[in-house]
C-alpha cells in the first residue's frame, strides 16, 4: 500500500468514531466503542510505521534540535507529512474522546466541541473548556440533582 493510500485510509478510518460521538453520543454502542482504547491502536501502529520510515540521519538531527527551517524541510517529504498528519489524527481523536467522556460524566453539552476538535483539535478543546465553565457556573447540580445556590441566585 502506498503512503498516499495509507493517508487516505487513515482519514476514512477516523470518521465513524467522530460521527458516533457527534450524532449518537448516548447510544449504547457509542459508549462501548468510545470506552475502549482499541480504536487508537491501528492509528498508533500506522504512526509508528510511518515515523520509522521518516527517520534518517538528517531528519533525526532536525528533530533533535528543531528550528522552523529544519521542520519545514522535514515536512517537505510526503512520508513525513503523512506521519505528522497521523499524529494529528491520533491526538485530535484522543482529545475528542476525552471531551466526549467529560460530557457523558458531567452532562456538559459537547457536540459542538467534538465537531470543532475534528477539524481543529485545540479549538475544540478551548470550546469544551469554555462550555464546561459556563455549565459549571449556571447549570451545575449538586449530588441530589438539585440546582445549586449559584444557579438559584441567577434564577431570581
Amino acid at each position: 500500500m502506498t503512503i498516499s493510500q495509507l493517508f487516505d485510509n487513515s482519514n476514512l478510518y477516523i470518521l465513524p468514531f467522530w460521527t458516533l460521538m457527534v450524532l449518537l453520543p448516548n447510544w449504547t454502542w457509542t459508549r462501548k466503542i468510545m470506552g475502549s482504547y482499541l480504536p487508537f491502536i491501528p492509528l498508533i501502529l500506522l504512526y509508528l510505521y510511518l515515523f520509522s520510515f521518516s527517520l534518517n540521519a538528517e531528519t533525526t538531527e532536525a528533530l533533535a534540535s528543531p528550528t522552523l527551517t529544519d521542520i519545514a524541510r522535514f515536512f517537505a517529504d510526503e512520508t513525513s507529512v503523512a506521519t505528522g498528519w497521523t499524529h494529528f489524527l491520533v491526538m485530535d481523536l484522543f482529545v475528542g474522546r476525552w471531551i466526549y467522556w467529560q460530557g457523558q460524566e458531567t452532562g456538559v453539552w459537547t457536540r459542538h466541541s467534538i465537531a470543532f476538535c475534528l477539524f481543529a483539535g485545540p479549538a475544540g478543546l478551548l470550546s469544551h473548556i469554555i462550555t464546561a465553565a459556563i455549565h459549571g457556573k449556571w447549570f451545575a447540580k449538586d449530588t441530589k440533582g438539585e440546582v445549586t445556590e449559584a444557579t438559584a441566585s441567577t434564577e431570581n
